[in-house]
């Protein structure tokens, strides 16, 4: 399995502060941003990873993560020249996915909650077994503000609406996601 983590987003809410660092590097805590999903990348043992940044910022990208040797990973960048939805990053890194699974990661989120490694390294092993696709999601009372997962009867994910007038449910999807080696002709096939 791989992982890809889209930074490409330029911050626009939080100007002034990223008129001058990416949203994804500044400092939560004692580190930068992005090492929150990075670090469950690696409590999962996945070793080769992509980052999806925009233009202006992949020089610092390169200078925080270079190869990813310090980290005991492999680090690969490719550019977003426009956000245009979380689709065109599986489709960016079709050369990097090849024909592996992939776990996909927004990289301006902090993830947490009760037995989340335990949560996700069973959709890891399901999906390397199984094969499909994991959507995390998390009740809100105000779905509209947030991207929306529709189910099935079966509880099945059947779309992902982003910010609906009128929310097919309280679940906003999170921006964390297991996809079989799939994934990539599915988000060819996705439209924006």
């Amino acid at each position: 399995m791989k992982a890809i983590i889209l930074a490409g987003g330029s911050g626009t809410r939080l100007y002034p502060t990223t008129a001058v660092v990416n949203k994804h590097l500044l400092p939560i805590y004692n580190k930068p941003m992005i090492y929150y999903p990075l670090s469950l990348v690696m409590l999962l043992g996945i070793k080769d990873v992509l980052f999806v940044v925009n233009k202006e910022d992949l020089e610092s990208f390169e200078k925080l993560f270079k190869d990813g040797s310090q980290l005991g990973m492999n680090i690969s960048y490719e550019i977003q020249e426009k956000p245009n939805g979380l689709a065109e990053g599986l489709i960016i890194g079709e050369d990097f996915i090849k024909n592996d699974n992939v776990f996909y990661l927004l990289g301006d989120n902090v993830f947490f909650g009760h037995d989340l490694p335990k949560i996700l390294k069973e959709a890891k092993e399901d999906i390397e077994k199984n094969g499909g696709a994991y959507v995390f999601g998390y009740y809100v009372k105000d779905p509209e503000r947030f991207g929306v997962i529709e189910f099935d009867e079966n509880n099945n994910v059947i779309s992902i609406e982003e910010k609906p007038k009128n929310p097919k449910s309280n679940y906003a999807a999170v921006g964390m996601y297991f996809y079989d080696k799939n994934a990539v002709s599915y988000a060819k096939s996705t439209k924006p």
